[in-house]
């Protein structure tokens, strides 16, 4: 087989990734995001926005530091894609008005989510 040319596996896998979602299973709730991608920027802004305790704002620094200095690893005998870090959204929570006392507390629109997975 031709390097350039998808192998079955790969033309199957295209075809699902490509195809509209069918299943019914969004949500529109209004949500807080911060942009794609992953920076000193996004580290910071995730840690300040959980109100996390400066010795944890302080551990994920030197995490990401640390995962900055990391190559992907060599995959015996596989061919797999790099990871692209910056088109991940790394932050996304639903706006709240209120702290939630209880479930009837919630998006009418999450419950509807929850009930219709068998969660309730």
């Amino acid at each position: 087989m031709a390097k350039n040319q998808p192998n079955e596996s790969e033309a199957i896998l295209d075809a699902i990734v490509t195809t509209p979602y069918k299943y019914g299973f969004r949500t529109n709730l209004e949500t807080e995001e911060f942009e794609k991608g992953l920076s000193q920027t996004i580290v910071e802004k995730i840690s300040l926005k959980k109100n996390e305790p400066k010795f944890l704002r302080t551990f994920r620094n030197k995490a990401f530091a640390s995962w900055k200095k990391m190559k992907s690893p060599l995959w015996a005998s596989l061919e797999i894609l790099e990871i692209d870090y910056d088109n991940i959204q790394y932050y996304s929570v639903p706006k709240t008005k209120k702290k939630l006392g209880s479930l009837d507390d919630a998006d009418p629109e999450l419950l509807k989510r929850f009930e219709k997975l068998g969660i309730f």
